[in-house]
């Protein structure tokens, strides 16, 4: 028969390694914690700064962007791009493309208007938004636009095309929705 062995009584090395892992183990989640704190504390403002120093994006914006914001871009358009701007009230898609005179057409019959609902005098996007993306709609240029308001579900639009060419028109679009 053996003898039973004493109990290993715990040295000071062991006390003090089970009390920093004690420490850490408390100390790491709540660092976490309290990082995703201020993270999500990040304001919208900083937010959408960011997203609009990234400015226009050169390509076509999702399938579902252009069915949310109703924007049916011609499919023999060229030099399209986009910015999405989302907030807590609406977001409004910011889309660019060139077209054909018969590319145009379409698109204003798909939103429900004609060449000749387009206004030569005035400016349908505002000097504000059209900076948020660094367009300009300087004089000396033949700008035509239209003001499309919501009706129903659907989201307004705000419509600006150059016709310095007719056969291959620059158009601008804000579609805004906004959100009850």
């Amino acid at each position: 028969m053996t003898a039973a062995r004493p109990a290993a009584v715990p040295t000071r090395r062991a006390r003090i390694g089970r009390l920093v892992v004690g420490a850490l183990l408390i100390a790491i989640p709540a660092g976490y914690g309290v990082v995703a704190g201020l993270q999500s504390r990040d304001t919208d403002g900083e937010k959408t700064l960011k997203a609009e120093m990234a400015g226009l994006v050169a390509d076509w914006p999702a399938r579902t962007q252009r069915s949310i914001y109703q924007v049916p871009i011609p499919y023999n358009a060229t030099k399209v791009a986009y910015f999405e701007s989302n907030a807590w009230r609406g977001s409004s898609l910011f889309v660019q493309f060139t077209t054909t005179g018969g590319g145009l057409d379409t698109f204003l019959a798909q939103l429900g208007t004609s060449r000749a609902g387009l206004t030569e005098s005035g400016q349908a996007i505002p000097a504000d938004q059209a900076r948020r993306v660094g367009w300009t709609f300087s004089p000396g240029h033949h700008w035509a636009g239209a003001t499309l308001p919501r009706s129903g579900q659907a989201p307004a639009h705000r419509v600006m095309v150059n016709l310095d060419d007719p056969d291959k028109p620059a158009v601008y679009v804000i579609s805004s929705v906004a959100f009850h």
